[in-house]
């Protein structure tokens, strides 16, 4: 839990993801193109990974990746971001942790 926590609060926006996720890459695609340098960790190619993982599933629940965190707060999985960018909050949530200066 403390390794999550700490990587989650190095970066303005955080991902943990998962080498062959389609969703993962979705999200961190989105992200990028929004003009955020987000911090992606894979799990799966991580050697503490799979402790992270059954931390991020106690936060989350099933599907564990992708894990985003903004400001150090997690928001959730790539169905939450997609609502949020359709919902026009995403990128205010973004500016407000310091990931965009639009």
């Amino acid at each position: 839990m403390e390794r999550v926590t700490k990587l989650a609060s190095e970066r303005a926006v955080v991902v943990f993801t998962a080498s062959n996720c389609g969703m993962c890459h979705a999200v961190t695609s989105l992200l990028g193109e929004l003009g955020v340098n987000a911090a992606v960790h894979e799990l799966d190619r991580d050697p503490r990974g799979r402790d992270m993982e059954r931390d991020l599933a106690r936060r989350l629940g099933p599907p564990v990746v992708p894990a985003v965190f903004i400001g150090g707060n997690l928001v959730g999985g790539a169905n939450r971001v997609m609502s949020l960018h359709l919902a026009g909050e995403l990128v205010p949530m973004l500016k407000n942790a310091g990931a965009l200066w639009l």
